[in-house]
């Protein structure tokens, strides 16, 4: 801001907002702010008191600059309209900006394959969200897509792994495939699947050969309740 704007917004604020207390029991503004709110309203016409742009650092830049003054990259300045029409200007390039690359993208993408995992009631509404957890991880080694689901219903101790190779014409050994955690962990074979059964709280690929998980214990103890466990996807 230049000096001469803050002189403009401190002589305004002394003009408009004296104390009147003549004025404070009367209904209605007692004070004058039309230059403030008129950069507030949700309205295309001009406004009533446009600011005064001379002496700006910022336009005088642009002004002298050849190469800003019609550039593209920025955005066009309309000093006779409200903050709302700008937002809706600016709203408007930017969808105009996305919707070309999600026309494109949109074209690109095709079904590769199609898999059935659970069935709802009629209403849809009354069904609980039997899929969990997805996490989606990229093999860029072996060109093979990767993602990690926990289905909630009669499994919740296994975590699925679905894989396909990135080119969609190949197809990969063991497509799907679950992973039951069940009672692995228990250190003897005394030890009862019932006590020291596990479900999975979270699971994600630490790196291409191995996934992160954690297990909670279905029977909880107090500090066995939660297991970090890395293992490795082969």
């Amino acid at each position: 801001m230049t000096q001469k704007d803050i002189t403009f917004v401190a002589d305004f604020l002394t003009e408009h907002f004296n104390e009147a207390p003549e004025l404070y029991n009367r209904k209605g503004k007692y004070f004058n702010v039309e230059r403030v709110g008129q950069y507030l309203k949700d309205e295309d016409d001009d406004l009533v008191s446009p600011p005064n742009i001379e002496g700006n650092q910022w336009f005088s830049f642009l002004k002298n600059s050849t190469h800003l003054k019609e550039s593209p990259l920025l955005f066009p300045y309309y000093p006779e309209k409200s903050l709302h029409f700008v937002k809706r200007q600016m709203e408007g390039v930017i969808d105009q900006c996305l919707q070309k690359p999600a026309d494109v993208i949109g074209k690109s993408v095709h079904q590769a394959v199609c898999m059935s995992l659970y069935k709802t009631s009629q209403s849809e509404d009354s069904t609980p969200p039997l899929f969990k957890l997805p996490f989606l991880w990229n093999d860029k080694t072996s060109n093979i897509h990767y993602v990690l689901f926990t289905m909630l219903e009669n499994s919740i101790s296994k975590i699925h792994i679905l894989r396909r190779h990135t080119d969609t014409s190949r197809s990969v050994s063991n497509g799907i495939l679950a992973v039951d955690f069940g009672n692995f962990l228990n250190s003897s074979i005394s030890e009862s699947s019932d006590s020291r059964c596990y479900s999975c709280l979270d699971a994600h690929f630490y790196d291409d050969e191995t996934v992160t998980v954690v297990l909670k214990e279905s029977v909880e103890q107090e500090g066995k309740e939660r297991v970090l466990a890395q293992l490795p996807l082969s």
